[in-house]
């Protein structure tokens, strides 16, 4: 069956018995028109059916009502759950969501904030894979395009934040299984990139203060947060304990999991610093049969809804991932109505909760 054709603003215009430059200012909420005359277009537009060529009406107004979204893992559940955060305030204001995926390549993210402009988006939120500042988000930023990092921020660049308190709320999870007596806790994380030095020396500095987290990638600065444990307790870091994932990847959170798990003098707890490492940590766990909390104590990174219903439930740090977005949301859509105040960085707290994977060692 073929389409109906496209009513057009001519169309209208005839209907309604005015010119079609007038019938374009009603439809396209621009410029000034008599009350009359706009009920007497919009009237016309209902009754032909009309829908309006957003694309035309962006080359006129400059404007499309639409933003861009540059994730980072659209498979992960935490981008997923951050997206409805944007989504839910975008729409309430009358602007459209346009999702890309840049899969932790700082190429594809160049390819996908380009795709995005050429959509005449009216801004951009990132989950920035370059938290030094890449220099195409520099450019973007200098040309007046709107935007706000989420999940990772370079502070460096212009352009809003909301974050999490990665290092703090690691900082508890550890302190938490600490407080129940572990002793030898591991850690399961990406810890891809390290701009310089070696893990050991990242350690060693962490553990004296000397590492300045803003300018690091989420996962190193939840290990920052389990340095800090250890040292609040006086307990030494085993750099043996620290399983480096080096890619995103719950098959590798797997196998470093499970290299850690079979060692001679394997560790009583674990801490997986997202919910990717999360899902390669429990395979680990299944495949080795061995049982929680009774043989082996888990808090996980991202309060993810399966944890709630396996048994036991799992503690987890539980981020406002909502919130997140929304807030990004909030912040680009002040930017895109003439806000001109200073970047803000809004690091929002995540909350340790507290269920029935972590018990006291076996002795």
């Amino acid at each position: 069956m073929p389409a109906s054709p496209r009513i057009t603003i001519t169309q209208v215009a005839a209907e309604a018995g005015v010119s079609t430059a007038t019938a374009g200012r009603v439809l396209g909420n621009y410029g000034y028109t008599s009350d009359d005359v706009a009920a007497k277009v919009q009237a016309a537009a209902r009754k032909l059916g009309y829908k309006p060529n957003s694309l035309a009406r962006s080359l006129v107004t400059g404007k499309s009502h639409t933003i861009g979204v540059v994730a980072a893992d659209i498979d992960n559940a935490f981008y997923a759950r951050v997206l409805r955060g944007i989504g839910d305030v975008a729409r309430a204001r009358g602007f459209g969501v346009i999702l890309t995926n840049s899969d932790e390549d700082l190429e594809r993210e160049k390819d996908a904030v380009q795709l995005l402009l050429e959509k005449r988006v009216d801004g951009l939120i990132v989950a920035p894979c370059d938290v030094r500042g890449s220099a195409h988000l520099r450019s973007l930023i200098a040309g007046g395009c709107p935007t706000v990092q989420i999940d990772r921020a370079s502070y460096d660049l212009a352009a809003d934040s909301v974050t999490v308190d990665n290092r703090g709320s690691a900082r508890e999870a550890v302190t938490h299984l600490l407080k129940a007596g572990h002793r030898r806790i591991a850690i399961i994380a990406e810890l891809e990139e390290l701009h310089n030095g070696s893990l050991e020396e990242f350690v060693r500095q962490a553990a004296h203060f000397s590492t300045n987290g803003e300018t690091l990638y989420p996962s190193w600065q939840r290990l920052q947060g389990y340095v800090d444990a250890h040292r609040d307790f006086g307990v030494p870091v085993d750099p043996g304990l620290i399983g480096r994932v080096g890619s995103y990847s719950s098959d590798a959170a797997c196998q470093a999991a499970t290299v850690l798990l079979q060692s001679p003098d394997r560790p009583t707890a674990l801490f997986a610093a997202d919910g990717t490492m999360s899902i390669g940590m429990m395979q680990a766990i299944a495949d080795l049969d061995l049982q929680i909390p009774e043989q082996l104590s888990i808090i996980c990174f991202d309060d993810l809804d399966w944890m709630k219903f396996t048994r036991p439930a799992i503690t987890t740090i539980h981020q406002p991932v909502h919130r997140i977005g929304s807030m990004a949301a909030e912040l680009l859509l002040a930017r895109i109505a003439g806000d001109t105040s200073v970047p803000k960085h809004n690091v929002l707290e995540a909350r340790l909760q507290v269920r029935d994977s972590v018990a006291p060692p076996r002795s």
